[in-house]
């Protein structure tokens, strides 16, 4: 059975997974009508004399195209494996060179054989890009229009160009980006652990293997099995908790210890705080520079890693021509990423092309509610509404009424207290929340947060909190969204003191007042739910999500603050919704 060599959503074509478009039916598109030709590991010099290596993938054909670069640390001869891994994500090569468009995978600084060390999204990497943009422009092939395409770390590297304006770049389609590293990788004080130690593990492990072998026999076989129809179909449905389960196999296999331990070392120990370290990886105070169009997206379970940068970067971008966003809904982005291609085609025929493709009518914002069904609009973000505040009531409850006033308390252990099982008089280590059963339906659009007022045993410890969607039979019907902080950096922008505002944490830790109350702004990731008739809304608090009893969205827990703590909840605190108004319900 041989693999297709056009993908698409027509017939004959080899179908891709995922939503396709938000909703809205294009016209004017490009269709595929050329054949690919391939050069690979050619050499791209940057400014400072090293090389990148990229393979060019461009239609077979006289003339000049447009190019769309994608750029990562992620082995490039294997983007269109099909497997479904997390670092599959450059888009699909057998649709892009079809319908017109040069498709550059190149291999970031100390990756895939490219020269020099990998930075970890440093500034070396946007100089890097800058150059890249312009040498793909100067080809012989290409007609000067440059985008980028791509998720996550390919998301990433397409605003590192922006902020640095190559002359060259019309465009790009950041969907799943992530600009401030410090809060992809420190939720607000807490490592993020479960995701850093094996993603730089897995870089350091991928960017050891040869040419030869990522273009060996094996991998050829196993890209025929992958892309046979009836296994890919199945990757549609792969969520973000396999893509981990799958990097934490890697662990134990050796790799170079550097610069791999030397870049989780500055992330998870030498830099806890923001410091210089952190602000030279961090692009939203840079993305006024961006001058050019902007299409974000992300999916709304993306809590852990992504999502929390989409809204702060579509605020940020206040100097870009036209911003344009499309939230997804459950598998919006899974892997290989082969999502919103027919959505990035109208985008960049408009752009590249100057084709009118509709992808510019109507309101900038096209987002799914999870819970209900279809697509809405927003012109601006968060869309109309208002804010509604549930006490966390001392018995329990989650109300508007707090009830009689008390508190609730917990208890976090910290390792190495020699105690050979927990004991039943212990306090237990969470404490939830739950409403009675709603009677009307409440949707959720936007900013969440929590005032927390809580009094700790310790000088620091933890506050991880889960918002749930409970079914009427008790089960949970999905983990909403989560928000963290370190209770020592608790200290706030008083500037941003609008509900729903983000907590911006003080550069150098404020211990705890031990035993007394304390007001704490922990911001949720910003997020969507229709909460139905006979559902509950419910909050989980705890200082430790290492038990895998723990709710984590997408599996992602954190390395402990390590202080053992009676930590006491007053039902002075507040759960600070987003609830959507009838003028904030466009079809």
């Amino acid at each position: 059975m041989a693999i297709p060599t056009v993908s698409g959503t027509e017939a004959g074509q080899r179908p891709l997974n995922g939503p396709q478009t938000t909703g809205r039916q294009y016209r004017n598109l490009s269709t595929p009508t050329h054949a690919t030709i391939t050069d690979g590991n050619v050499a791209i010099p940057m400014r400072d004399g090293i090389d990148l290596l990229a393979d060019v993938h461009r239609p077979n054909a006289d003339g000049r195209f447009p190019a769309l670069i994608a750029a990562s640390p992620y082995p490039r001869q294997i983007q269109d494996l099909g497997a479904p891994a997390g670092f599959i994500e450059a888009g699909a090569t057998d649709f892009w060179v079809p319908r017109g468009y040069g498709h550059v995978i190149a291999n970031l600084r100390g990756t895939g054989g490219s020269g020099g060390e990998f930075g970890f999204f440093d500034a070396q990497e946007r100089r890097d890009m800058y150059d890249l943009v312009e040498w793909v422009a100067a080809q012989p092939w290409c007609d000067g229009n440059v985008g980028m395409i791509g998720i996550s770390y390919f998301a990433m590297t397409q605003l590192e160009a922006a902020v640095e304006r190559p002359p060259h770049l019309r465009a790009i389609f950041p969907v799943a980006v992530t600009t401030d590293l410090y809060e992809a990788a420190v939720h607000h004080g807490l490592f993020s652990a479960s995701f850093v130690t094996p993603f730089l593990s897995m870089l350091g492990l991928t960017a050891a293997r040869s040419d030869s072998f990522w273009r060996s026999r094996p991998l050829g076989l196993a890209r025929w099995v992958l892309n046979t129809k009836p296994l890919h179909h199945k990757f549609a449905t792969m969520n973000g908790e396999a893509a981990v389960t799958m990097m934490r196999g890697l662990l134990k296999l050796p790799h170079d210890p550097h610069p791999w331990d030397d870049l989780w070392l500055d992330t998870a120990v030498r830099h806890p705080v923001r410091d210089a370290w952190w602000d030279e990886r961090n692009l939203l105070p840079l993305l006024e520079n961006v001058n050019i169009p902007v299409y974000l997206g992300c999916d709304w379970q993306n809590v852990p890693l992504h999502l929390p940068s989409t809204f702060p970067t579509f605020k940020e971008l206040t100097n870009s021509p036209s911003v344009r966003m499309g939230m997804l809904g459950e598998y919006g982005l899974t892997w290989p990423w082969e999502s919103l291609h027919v959505e990035a085609l109208a985008w960049y025929d408009h752009w590249l092309k100057d084709r009118d493709t509709g992808i510019l009518d109507g309101p900038a914002i096209r987002y799914v509610l999870p819970g209900a069904d279809g697509w809405r609009t927003a012109d601006s973000w968060p869309p109309a509404g208002e804010h509604r505040e549930l006490a966390l009531r001392a018995d329990g409850g989650l109300e508007a009424d707090e009830g009689t006033s008390g508190a609730r308390q917990f208890m976090a252990l910290g390792a190495g207290l020699g105690r050979a099982k927990p004991s039943q008089i212990d306090p237990p280590s969470s404490l939830t929340w739950t409403s009675a059963p709603l009677t009307e339906t409440l949707d959720i659009v936007g900013d969440i947060e929590l005032r927390l007022i809580a009094s700790a045993t310790a000088a620091d410890t933890a506050w991880i909190i889960t918002l749930a969607d409970v079914a009427p039979d008790g089960s949970t019907e999905a983990d909403v969204t989560a928000g963290w902080l370190r209770a020592s950096l608790r200290e706030v922008d008083e500037a941003a003191s609008r509900p729903g505002a983000p907590v911006l944490p003080c550069r150098r830790p404020v211990a705890v007042p031990i035993g007394d109350d304390v007001e704490y702004r922990i911001p949720l990731v910003a997020n969507a739910r229709r909460f139905a008739v006979g559902h509950r809304i419910q909050v989980t608090i705890t200082s430790d999500d290492q038990d895998p009893d723990t709710p984590a969205i997408m599996n992602f827990r954190h390395a402990s603050v390590g202080t053992s703590s009676i930590n006491t909840v007053a039902s002075a605190s507040r759960l600070v919704l987003p609830v959507l108004s009838a003028a904030g319900h466009q079809r």
